[in-house]
């Protein structure tokens, strides 16, 4: 699967801002997708994770309440809806498809490239 993401941007505190991220390659209906994020000095860190079908996901504990993952199969798409965005939460973003074991590991068989969120206060 071939991850293309978009949608990064500056924000200020409180604000919203909507991740997506296109997938080629007919296997993306059958793949589990994941966003992960790198904050300037820090490791990569798992964000959210859904499952192939799109009935279920998780996230990571700062982003529960306010973040959201869908997927849309008939587009081939990603989506990480993000609400009440902090200034914790400025980091590059990345789209993953296909965890290779924990899916909160960031052991993925693919990656998107980056998108960049800033978030001023």
């Amino acid at each position: 699967v071939q991850l293309q993401a978009s949608g990064g941007g500056l924000v200020q505190v409180g604000d919203s801002l909507r991740l997506s991220c296109t997938a080629s390659g007919r296997t993306f209906r059958q793949s589990h997708m994941a966003w992960f994020r790198q904050a300037p000095g820090k490791e990569r860190e798992f964000v959210a994770f859904i499952v192939w079908s799109g009935y279920s996901t998780d996230y990571a504990d700062p982003v529960k309440g306010r973040f959201t993952i869908a997927k849309d199969n008939a587009k081939n798409t990603v989506y990480l809806q993000m609400n009440s965005l902090k200034f914790e939460d400025t980091a590059v973003y990345y789209c993953a498809a296909n965890p290779r074991n924990n899916y909160r590991h960031a052991e993925y068989a693919d990656w998107g490239q980056e998108t960049l969120v800033t978030v001023s206060s």
